[in-house]
């Protein structure tokens, strides 16, 4: 698997406090099925990290890895922050891409409310070469209430990224709900962990056991990232189960 969304880095924002932790994290990770993973922390007024530290930090983690014998790829990027974006001049936005791809952004989608500049941003960002991976919507009360009000944004060319946690029922049943109609809508087209510490990572058994399709969690996990890190065309998407199935699911989520 490729998680493009972690916060490994030690000491950088609210993810791994510490390289130890950072350690325990990445054998968490390989033991999930992770072979690459996206170092991303928060860029925002409250962790204004540079790019330059993300990079030093990316390297000495990866370092710290082949120390202690794990089997991990680290590659470097950042969460985004859509307020903050306008502060980072053109150099240092593609420095901040992720997987190294200076046309590639992680951007987070708030928790609430729907930002009322976030078709502008995007669209902004798009007329600069730039495609958005639009982090864990899901886990926003009015997605949740909307999941359809994606769609727009879909079709003019971002990328919608779930959480894993979402998908198995670890934040909630609204949430998991949310995650199985933007999955039925094709409006989803990545997972990752968003793993902030030790003890919380989703493994490749539990997505296959949650979404009963191994060749989905292999797109959402494989090759859709693989894809997106070379700004390559995605892959055809694997043929779904019967809707019926789908909305069946969705109705217990909601109900539990």
């Amino acid at each position: 698997m490729i998680d493009l969304h972690c916060h490994i880095l030690p000491g950088i924002d609210d993810g791994a406090a510490t390289m130890q932790s950072s350690l325990q994290i990445a054998r968490e990770a390989v033991a999930a099925g992770v072979e690459t993973i996206a170092a991303t922390p928060h860029v925002r007024a409250d962790y204004p990290t540079s790019a330059q530290t993300i990079e030093r930090s990316v390297v000495a983690t990866a370092d710290a890895f082949k120390a202690h014998r794990i089997p991990l790829e680290i590659i470097s990027g950042a969460e985004h922050d859509l307020h903050f974006l306008s502060s980072l001049g053109d150099g240092e936005l593609a420095r901040l891409g992720l997987g190294g791809n200076p046309r590639l952004l992680l951007l987070e989608f708030p928790y609430v409310g729907w930002p009322s500049a976030l078709a502008t941003t995007l669209a902004d960002l798009r007329t600069r070469g730039l495609t958005v991976v639009l982090a864990h919507p899901e886990r926003n009360a009015e997605v949740q209430a909307g999941p359809a009000r994606l769609a727009p944004l879909v079709e003019a060319g971002t990328l919608v990224q779930l959480t894993a946690a979402s998908i198995v029922g670890t934040l909630g049943a609204s949430v998991r709900a949310a995650a199985f109609d933007l999955l039925d809508l094709q409006l989803a087209h990545l997972v990752a962990g968003d793993v902030h510490s030790a003890g919380s990572r989703v493994t490749r058994g539990e997505l296959c056991a949650a979404l009963g399709s191994e060749p989905l969690v292999e797109w959402l996990t494989q090759e859709v990232p693989a894809a997106a890190l070379r700004s390559a065309a995605l892959p055809e998407r694997p043929q779904r189960r019967r809707r019926g199935s789908w909305s069946a699911r969705r109705l217990f989520f909601r109900a539990n």
